[in-house]
């Protein structure tokens, strides 16, 4: 039943939480975290770990998405973003962080908006696939809803091996100034699985997984430096409630199917292995991280972040912050696997959330989405 409380006459509202709401109840059994698998599978491709990245240019460049997964999880490329409107990225992303230490975060924002208006190139982008690929591991490319249409064919082209529609809100039919995208349609027609979001409720969830997605993602990038919530849009659901919604969505649309598993990744409020390990209790499949990878020598940012929707031409919904000096930054492969002497959960993520799964007894990431949760009070 859902707590629905009074905030004033005629008018009620449910009550929700968020990640730092809940704990991880243990079992009466615990194990060694060596019989712990973090593995799980997209469609046809799987990972070792269940973290995917955030679409940023502040994180995943070719050379990061590489890293990552060879590290066993997914980079997303932007592709909407400077890799496919400029030759030398590094210089974009070099004059962005100069600016943004020099003249203040607002008019690194102006910056990115100035840069975000060059002409997409698809040659650009092509070659960005084209690394990526050439070094093995899987190849996910972000598009918004409003240009799927158009920028997916050249995409599968290049070779991608997933696509990732998403954007700040996503629902199964996009109604812009031409023709809506119709998602079922859209992915029905396509030779690669397709991941959407975010959404943030059973319902939109739901409608979701009926497009025939493989997997939806859950919550705004509601982490540091994204104002989606409160400030910009007054948009958002806590992340715990949300999941858990998403989860029951997915639940239903397995019975309504007769079996086909839809996976629901986090994007939002997660920034240690704590709070990782409750989203996946909560029912995630994965997380999308953007600010705990920031800090990582290999992010291209040198420790500044920035969210995609941050280079939005009129309503940005994002900052520019600095997370960690260019000379005080782990390894990629330290921040996921160790060794940490950090006692705030924020490097050795999976080390983190292989240690919670232990604790609690668990062996698999569907099996640990049963465990029992408590609420503060």
């Amino acid at each position: 039943m859902r707590d629905m409380v009074e905030i004033g006459m005629g008018r009620t509202a449910r009550r929700t939480y968020e990640l730092d709401d809940v704990d991880i109840v243990p079992s009466r059994r615990t194990r060694s975290s060596k019989q712990v698998s973090l593995s799980w599978q997209l469609d046809a491709y799987r990972f070792d770990i269940p973290l995917v990245t955030h679409p940023t240019d502040a994180l995943v460049s070719p050379e990061f998405a590489i890293e990552l997964g060879r590290l066993g999880g997914l980079g997303v490329i932007n592709g909407e973003g400077l890799w496919a409107r400029h030759a030398d990225v590094a210089s974009c992303v070099e004059r962005l962080v100069e600016v943004a230490e020099k003249e203040g975060t607002e008019a690194a924002v102006a910056l990115l908006q100035s840069l975000h208006a060059a002409p997409m190139q698809p040659d650009l982008l092509a070659s960005a696939v084209a690394q990526v690929r050439a070094a093995g591991v899987t190849v996910a490319v972000r598009v918004s809803p409003q240009n799927a249409r158009a920028l997916t064919p050249a995409l599968v082209q290049a070779g991608i091996d997933l696509l990732v529609v998403h954007g700040t809100i996503i629902s199964a039919e996009h109604v812009g100034d031409g023709e809506p995208l119709n998602l079922k349609t859209f992915i029905a027609e396509l030779d690669v699985p397709v991941v959407a979001g975010g959404v943030s409720d059973h319902r939109t969830a739901l409608h979701l997984m009926r497009t025939g997605a493989a997997g939806v993602i859950v919550g705004y990038g509601s982490t540091a430096g994204a104002t989606t919530t409160g400030e910009v849009l007054g948009v958002g659901v806590p992340m715990a409630t949300a999941i858990a919604d998403a989860a029951a969505a997915r639940r239903d649309y397995l019975d309504e199917t007769g079996g086909r598993y839809v996976h629901v990744i986090a994007d939002g409020d997660i920034v240690s292995s704590g709070q990782l390990a409750k989203a996946i209790a909560c029912g995630a499949d994965a997380a999308m991280l953007g600010v705990p990878l920031a800090l990582a020598q290999e992010s291209p940012a040198r420790g500044w972040y920035w969210p995609a929707a941050a280079a939005h031409p009129s309503v940005p919904r994002g900052a520019l912050l600095k997370f960690a000096d260019e000379d005080d930054r782990p390894t990629l492969q330290q921040l996921l696997y160790g060794p940490s002497s950090d006692p705030w959960g924020s490097m050795n993520l999976v080390g983190g959330l292989r240690r919670s799964m232990a604790k609690a007894g668990y062996r698999e990431l569907k099996e640990f989405q049963k465990v029992g949760l408590s609420v503060r009070a």
